[in-house]
C-alpha cells in the first residue's frame, strides 16, 4: 500500500509549485546606516524604463525559468505523470509543451533537468473556463505548509545529482515556508516570502546563508490580491503602495531571489525579463463576455466622470490615467499594508537598495495606496488591495459587503448579476468546531489586514446610481 502523502503528492505538489512570482511588494537592508527615503501621497512620476522586444518576451515568460531551483524532472514524471489538457498553453517548446502552464524546464548548471514554478502560476486565471494571461489567480491555496509536500517528492528523486539538486530547491522552500502560510485561501502572500528571502542574502553577493542574517518578517503574512498584468502599461510605480520606484524590471524579477546565488546569475536574468516587461505592455484584458445595456451604461460614464475618474482615470479615445497615491485616511482601506511597508521595513529597504536589484531601482513606501486603472476591472474580483470584498457590488455599497465568506465553489464561478466570483455569506469567523479545510476558506475581515473597511464612495450613490455606474465598468 503506497503512502498516504505520496497518494495526495500531486495535489500537493502543484500547490508547492506556485510559490513566487511577481508582483511583491516591500524591500531593504544594506550597511546599517544607509539612509531610508520615504515617499508622500500625491501624483506618481514617470521614470526612464527599458526597452524590450515584445515578440522575444512573449516566449521567454512561457519558455524560460526565472526561478532556477525546482524538482528534478523525472521525479516529477514519476509523482505526476501527464498534464491535463486545460493545463496545457499553446506555444510552449520542448518540455515546456508539456508541463502545465504554471511550471517551466529549465536545465542546471549540473545538467539536471528541472521543473520549476514561473510567474504564471500566480498572474493567469481562469475566466468562464479560458486561461486570460495576466489575470491575477485568486483560487491559489496558502493556506497549507509546501514543505510537506516537497520532502514528499523527494520519495521519486534518484541518483546523487537529482538528490543535490532538489535538496537546494527543499532548503530554499523550508527557509521561507514559515512566512507564506496565509489564514485564507485565495490571498497571496507575495510581500512577506519576499522580504523572508532578503533575510537570507547578503545584499551584495546575492549568497545564500541557512540562516537568517536580517531578522526575518512576521510568519503571519498580510494578505494581498494579485493585480492583472494589463495595468502595467499605465502604472509609475509598482505594488499597492507604489513603493517600487525606477527600473520596473528590478521589481518584477524578484522571484528569482529564490535560486540566484550571484549577481551574475540575476543579470542573466534580467536581461531577458525586459523583453518580459515588454510583452507584459501589450497585454489586453478580456472584453465583458455578456450582454451590456448601453443606454445603461452611457449614464453611469457621466456618473464616473463625476465621481470617479479624478483618481481612477478617464476611458476610451481619449485615455488618462492620473498616477494618484491616496492618503491613508482618504482611502480608508486597510491600513496594515501600507503602515508594515511604511515603518518597519527598514531594514528590508536597505537590504534591497544596496542589492543587485536596487541598482536601477528603489524602494520608497508611502501612508497610502495607489488608485488603479480600471481596465477589466469587472474580471479581477475580489476586490480592494487585499482582496476582502468578493464583487464590484459590494464594493459600491458597504452595506452589502459580508464580514464572514468564502467562495462559493471550489472552481472559478463568475457572478454576471454582482461583478464578481460567486460566494456565499458564512455566520462566523474561524473561531469554533470546523475541518482545517472549511476554516481555511472564509475570509474573515475582522483579522488584521484581512479588513473590508475603506473605499466607501459609492455609499453617497442612489441603488439606481449605482446600477449604472457598474454597467458602465463592464465597458471598460
Amino acid at each position: 500500500m503506497k503512502d498516504e502523502s505520496l497518494i495526495r503528492l500531486p495535489r500537493l505538489l502543484k500547490r508547492a509549485f506556485l510559490l513566487l512570482l511577481t508582483a511583491i511588494s516591500l524591500a531593504g537592508c544594506g550597511e546599517e546606516g544607509d539612509e531610508v527615503t520615504k515617499a508622500q501621497p500625491g501624483k506618481v512620476a514617470a521614470e526612464p524604463q527599458r526597452s524590450g522586444d515584445p515578440e522575444r518576451g512573449r516566449d521567454a515568460l512561457l519558455n524560460r525559468a526565472v526561478v532556477t531551483c525546482g524538482l528534478p524532472i523525472s521525479a516529477y514524471r514519476r509523482s505526476v505523470g501527464d498534464t491535463p489538457p486545460e493545463l496545457l498553453l499553446p506555444d510552449r517548446t520542448g518540455l515546456n509543451a508539456e508541463l502545465p502552464y504554471s511550471l517551466t524546464a529549465h536545465e542546471a548548471a549540473s545538467g539536471v533537468e528541472l521543473v520549476t514554478s514561473n510567474c504564471m502560476g500566480c498572474h493567469a486565471a481562469r475566466l468562464n473556463d479560458e486561461l486570460v494571461v495576466g489575470l491575477g489567480n485568486e483560487f491559489l491555496d496558502f493556506t497549507r505548509d509546501p514543505i510537506v509536500s516537497v520532502e514528499s517528492a523527494g520519495a521519486y528523486v534518484e541518483g546523487e545529482a537529482e538528490a543535490a539538486e532538489w535538496r537546494k530547491w527543499a532548503d530554499r522552500i523550508d527557509a521561507i515556508a514559515p512566512y507564506m502560510m496565509t489564514d485564507t485561501l485565495g490571498v497571496n502572500p507575495a510581500n512577506n516570502l519576499t522580504v523572508a528571502l532578503f533575510a537570507h542574502r547578503d545584499p551584495k553577493t546575492l549568497a545564500w546563508s541557512d540562516e537568517p542574517i536580517l531578522d526575518p518578517p512576521p510568519e503571519k503574512p498580510l494578505p494581498v490580491s494579485v493585480p492583472p498584468w494589463w495595468n502595467m502599461r499605465k502604472k509609475n510605480a509598482s505594488f499597492y503602495n507604489a513603493e517600487g520606484r525606477g527600473d520596473q524590471v528590478r521589481f518584477m524579477m524578484l522571484a528569482s531571489a529564490t535560486c540566484t546565488d550571484s549577481p551574475e546569475e540575476a543579470a542573466a536574468i534580467d536581461a531577458w525579463m525586459v523583453d518580459v516587461r515588454a510583452y507584459l505592455l501589450t497585454l489586453e484584458p478580456p472584453p465583458y463576455p455578456y450582454p451590456v445595456d448601453s443606454d445603461l451604461a452611457e449614464r453611469g460614464g457621466k456618473l464616473f466622470s463625476k465621481n470617479c475618474k479624478r483618481c481612477h482615470g478617464t476611458y476610451g479615445e481619449e485615455e488618462s490615467y492620473p498616477n494618484k497615491l491616496i492618503a491613508l485616511e482618504n482611502a480608508g482601506t486597510d491600513p496594515a499594508l501600507a503602515r508594515g511597508s511604511y515603518e518597519d521595513a527598514d531594514r528590508f529597504i536597505r537590504w534591497f537598495n544596496s542589492s543587485f536589484y536596487g541598482e536601477m531601482s528603489r524602494v520608497e513606501p508611502a501612508l497610502g495606496y495607489i488608485a488603479p486603472p480600471l481596465d477589466g476591472v469587472w474580471s479581477t474580483a475580489p476586490y480592494l488591495h487585499n482582496g476582502s470584498v468578493p464583487t464590484l457590488a459590494t464594493l459600491m455599497d458597504t452595506s452589502s459587503r459580508p464580514k464572514y465568506w468564502r467562495f462559493a465553489s471550489a472552481k472559478p464561478d463568475y457572478d454576471p448579476r454582482t461583478l464578481g466570483w460567486d460566494y456565499a455569506e458564512v455566520p462566523h469567523g474561524k473561531e469554533g468546531a470546523m475541518s482545517w479545510d472549511e476554516r481555511n476558506r472564509i475570509y474573515d475581515t475582522t483579522l488584521r489586514g484581512y479588513s473590508n473597511q475603506g473605499h466607501d464612495f459609492g455609499d453617497e450613490l442612489t441603488p439606481a446610481e449605482r446600477k449604472a455606474l457598474l454597467e458602465y465598468l463592464k465597458t471598460l
